[in-house]
């Protein structure tokens, strides 16, 4: 009897129908195999694998090798994105085994769970060295029948060796300078300088050292190390790798030059694109950049959202193609003579040509996978357009890719990062709500009043798996970003529930961090990798989170933890940096962060007032009421939680002036004693606003303001404003004397000083020792202006973006990196979470 009709995974209701007498995995499966006393067959897959629907059709799927298999064997199907951790344990003993793995992964067990043969696909007949299924069942029927105590004695050996292996750890801390350069140098050395990427075919794209790649060049200006990024990014949204037509990543390319895919379409991959492109926008300015982000963007949105407001895992890779037959790439590939016949003759020599579709092909029998080869030339735009929106009307028509339609907790954190970020620098309020209705779904049932994680749930009912470290991080991380973006700290409450959970739960006594909780399911190993494989590993992602809610609270238990978390980058970044890029990319923001931000001016300015409210809203608070109508921000409750204010911020939102979650935090809001305005902020961005004279102001200045933001600055601290009009066009950023800014701003950590942004050409608002000349950093101005004394206009990028202290320490390190002639400047952006 199939046991899997009442699976929530769509891969095991896949299989729901097999003559096979499937068992999902549990302690049921290994009792009835105790009883019988046979073998496991445990064969792991998901639902968007190819090779999992061809052994299905091949294997699963036939009478006879249904009958053996039942006879001689308990069958155990298991999604290996609904249970990562059993995935994770057997794949490294059939690595270790073999010398490689994927999917289907074909592993036989004792009834003990212990493993003893190992495989991934096997065909149904013998074919370039790998045996034909048969043969590989009777062969271990053989063995279990005439030698079970070898077989005993391997497996045990097989677990032993398991228990033994562990992750290199190195406990002194946070690797440093040379850790990073060691890693930029290992990266160089696997380049492919001509195609873009790391290494030979298959080729998959590297988000994680992409991300690592851009926070290094952000940190230290590594010219090389933003060219490797740039060029593989382009290499990959020219190539068939991108969906030209729809946007959007298939999972690899085949070959090294991006031009033929693995179909399949993950929201992992995605999410984790969507967001490298953006920030290579911020770096760079790229229009392709923008492009690439947005589109994807959009197809997460568009094709992935479910109607409970998550997103979908994947779109397979197969299709209907038009015959009855299922293909692979079926609903993406294209002949000349189709896009003839849908665009006519001479529109379709023009898309022929455009995308690289030709005679021969570039894909199966004749067909051509959409690219963009062309090296320049002058396009038109409108004929692209009109081609492209006609190509998507005829795509439409064909069979669809099925849809694998289960929420990951872990990939839609991702998402959630993603979209909220995007929308944030695009000015897309769809995609910063699409994230806001993602992270609602995730609140309200994925996630428990103890901040413990289900791992996935189908159609708005939460499944029966625990949540990994994965989850929590990467859902932590969405929800750090959402509410950098929106303002809105409850995300940043719910962030911190589930970073507790990390501590007490998945948290070993040296530092080192599990990928399962301490009260999960015992398997044969508690499975823990550092290294990065789709997906940031949970251990580095965790790091990068907790580092991220320590530098919004100032929580210290949270950035010692992710300190001690990324001892073991240290170890890995020379011999293995394509493997470890999401933690070398956490290693660089805690480098250089975090960052701290000031507005100064007199209490009385109308200017620094409205300064101050700008910086703290943008930064998730309110500082003027007057800015912040009903309706322009409102609190995000998802239901069964609600949102906690200051009895400022209550006062100010009963008397109907400000609806933000906080308000207000700037200058014009209560004032305490001796001038101070606003409090510190209990779990959110804090924003304090200190009387002058605690810092040695001139003496007839008595309550000049300073707004202390201890906060990273996560998104573009900059302001369109809706009349067009620019106010104060020159600011100075300066950083003042150790302990300039009073007991009272403090909380300073050593070696991490503030930096001032002062409004104003004129320095009579702020005392002389914060403008000494090796004090002042920068100057940046919209439109340039003359220097004045100490400060040297030096052009980076293109004109009216930034402007540079020769010689001095840089404006990147404030994260001060893109402004626009359009925009009036109020401090600058930082390179993706670099000042956490």
């Amino acid at each position: 009897m199939n046991r899997l009709g009442d699976a929530t995974s769509p891969y095991l209701l896949q299989h729901a129908d097999n003559p096979v007498d499937w068992w999902p995995w549990g302690p049921e499966a290994f009792g009835e195999a105790r009883r019988r006393g046979v073998p496991v067959l445990l064969s792991v897959g998901y639902s968007a694998c190819h090779w999992c629907h061809v052994m299905a059709h091949e294997s699963f799927e036939d009478e006879a090798t249904a009958a053996y298999l039942n006879e001689h064997f308990v069958s155990v199907k298991v999604d290996r994105e609904e249970r990562p951790d059993v995935d994770a344990v057997y794949m490294e003993a059939v690595q270790a085994a073999t010398g490689q793995g994927g999917w289907p992964m074909t592993v036989f067990l004792t009834a003990e769970g212990e493993p003893f043969y190992f495989g991934t696909y096997f065909p149904p007949k013998p074919r370039q060295g790998m045996p034909a299924f048969m043969e590989v069942l009777r062969g271990v029927v053989a063995a279990w029948r005439d030698r079970r105590e070898e077989v005993a004695d391997v497996a045990g050996r097989i677990v032993r060796d398991l228990a033994d292996r562990g992750p290199v750890y190195d406990a002194h801390g946070l690797p440093g300078e040379a850790e990073m350069g060691a890693a930029l140098l290992g990266l160089t050395r696997e380049y492919d300088a001509r195609r873009g990427g790391f290494g030979g075919a298959p080729k998959f794209p590297p988000s994680m050292a992409l991300e690592f790649l851009l926070r290094h060049h952000a940190r230290t200006g590594a010219e090389g190390a933003l060219q490797m990024a740039r060029d593989t990014c382009e290499a990959m949204a020219r190539g068939g790798i991108y969906d030209q037509l729809g946007g959007g990543f298939a999972r690899y390319s085949v070959d090294r030059e991006w031009v033929v895919p693995h179909f399949e379409k993950m929201l992992y991959d995605n999410a984790l694109l969507a967001r490298v492109y953006a920030h290579l926008w911020r770096a760079t300015g790229s229009d392709l950049a923008r492009r690439i982000a947005l589109e994807t963007a959009d197809f997460i949105v568009g094709e992935l959202a479910t109607d409970e407001g998550g997103f979908a895992s994947a779109l397979d890779a197969d299709s209907d193609d038009g015959s009855g037959r299922h293909a692979e790439g079926a609903y993406y590939v294209w002949t000349p003579e189709q896009l003839a016949a849908e665009l006519g003759e001479a529109d379709g020599k023009f898309a022929a040509d455009y995308f690289g579709v030709t005679d021969e092909g570039t894909f199966e029998e004749g067909a051509s996978v959409l690219q963009l080869p062309q090296g320049g030339g002058v396009v038109d735009a409108a004929r692209v357009a009109s081609v492209r929106e006609r190509l998507l009307g005829a795509r439409a028509r064909r069979a669809r890719p099925g849809r694998d339609d289960k929420v990951v907790a872990a990939w839609n954190g991702l998402a959630i990062a993603a979209l909220a970020e995007t929308g944030a620098y695009f000015d897309r309020t769809d995609l910063v709500q699409a994230a806001v209705d993602a992270a609602d779904l995730l609140v309200r049932v994925h996630m428990d009043g103890r901040g413990r994680l289900t791992r996935t749930s189908r159609d708005g009912v939460a499944g029966a798996n625990d949540g990994v470290l994965e989850d929590y991080a990467d859902v932590a991380e969405g929800f750090l970003a959402l509410s950098s973006v929106t303002g809105e700290g409850v995300w940043l409450d719910f962030a911190g529930l589930l970073l507790d959970s990390v501590l007490h739960h998945f948290t070993g006594d040296d530092g080192t961090l599990y990928d399962t909780a301490d009260d999960a399911e015992t398997l044969i190993r508690r499975p823990q990798d550092p290294t990065d494989n789709a997906t940031p590993s949970g251990w580095t992602a965790a790091a990068g989170a907790l580092l991220s809610y320590a530098a919004h609270t100032g929580a210290e238990p949270h950035r010692s933890a992710a300190e001690r978390a990324l001892g073991v980058v240290g170890a890995l970044a020379g011999r293995a940096p394509r493997f470890i890029g999401w933690g070398l990319a956490v290693a660089e923001a805690a480098l250089d962060g975090p960052r701290e931000v000031a507005v100064v001016g007199g209490t009385g300015d109308p200017l620094t007032a409205d300064r101050i409210g700008l910086v703290a809203g943008l930064l998730g608070r309110c500082g003027n009421a007057a800015r912040c109508r009903a309706g322009r921000r409102k609190p995000v409750n998802p239901p069964g939680h609600s949102t906690s204010t200051s009895a400022a911020g209550a006062a100010e939102a009963g008397a109907g002036r400000c609806h933000c979650r906080t308000p207000p935090c700037g200058g014009t809001g209560v004032r305490g004693e001796r001038g101070r305005v606003g409090r510190q902020l209990s779990r959110g961005p804090q924003v304090q606003a200190v009387p002058q004279h605690r810092q040695g102001a001139v003496e007839e200045q008595d309550e000049v303001l300073v707004a202390v933001v201890l906060q990273p600055v996560h998104r573009r601290l900059v302001q369109r404003r809706e009349d067009g009009r620019r106010e104060d066009p020159d600011l100075q950023i300066v950083r003042p004397p150790a302990g300039a800014l009073g007991d009272d701003a403090a909380e300073q950590p050593a070696g991490r000083g503030h930096a001032l942004v002062r409004a104003g050409a004129d320095r009579g608002d702020v005392p002389d020792e914060f403008l000494a000349p090796d004090q002042l950093l920068a100057a940046v101005r919209i439109p340039h202006r003359p220097a004045e004394d100490g400060v040297h206009d030096v052009p980076h990028g293109r004109e009216g973006t930034l402007v540079e202290r020769a010689g001095a320490q840089d404006l990147r390190h404030l994260g001060v990196v893109v402004v626009r002639q359009d925009d009036v400047l109020l401090g600058g952006e930082v390179p993706e979470d670099r000042a956490r």
